[in-house]
């Protein structure tokens, strides 16, 4: 297991994540302006088909048809836009971002189970994980050794 592999994973999942969680961000916010924009329309429909109730009983028929319709008018625009606000954000770009996360979930769990082939190898052979910091270790060891032996020799003869 390499800790570069495992943190340079770490942050591309993170990263991804962040790509994902913007995307749908931006999505949300559209489609909550215009949701709210739609609302405020349907209100100025609702407006006008009250206003045309009114004109109804003041007058009968001109000042109906024309407030009627401008309230019928207002209502499809509202229709029109809580059906462009309730479309899925564009799949291109959520897709790549799926499929980036994926593949680092994927490497996060090969490094793992790598992690853990090496865990469960020192448990039943701990003799193996010890070696190699133990060869290095016995030659600095040794090194040492045979150089206090040459100095301790020289220093035999120089009393001599």
């Amino acid at each position: 297991m390499n800790m570069e592999n495992v943190v340079k994973h770490l942050r591309v999942l993170w990263r991804t994540d962040r790509i994902i969680a913007d995307i749908r961000l931006r999505h949300l916010l559209i489609g909550l302006g215009l949701r709210a924009f739609a609302a405020l329309i349907a209100a100025f429909g609702l407006l006008m088909l009250e206003l045309s109730a009114y004109f109804a009983l003041v007058q009968i028929w001109s000042a109906i048809a024309a407030a009627a319709i401008l309230g019928a008018v207002n209502f499809a625009i509202a229709a029109v836009l809580f059906i462009v606000a309730g479309r899925p954000p564009s799949s291109r770009d959520i897709e790549l971002a799926n499929e980036i996360h994926g593949a680092s979930i994927e490497a996060l769990q090969l490094e793992a189970r790598a992690l853990q082939a090496q865990v469960s190898g020192a448990v039943h052979h701990p003799l193996s994980t010890i070696v190699p910091v133990l060869v290095p270790l016995i030659a600095i060891i040794v090194k040492s050794l045979r150089k206090t032996a040459t100095e301790a020799a020289a220093s035999r003869e120089a009393h001599l």
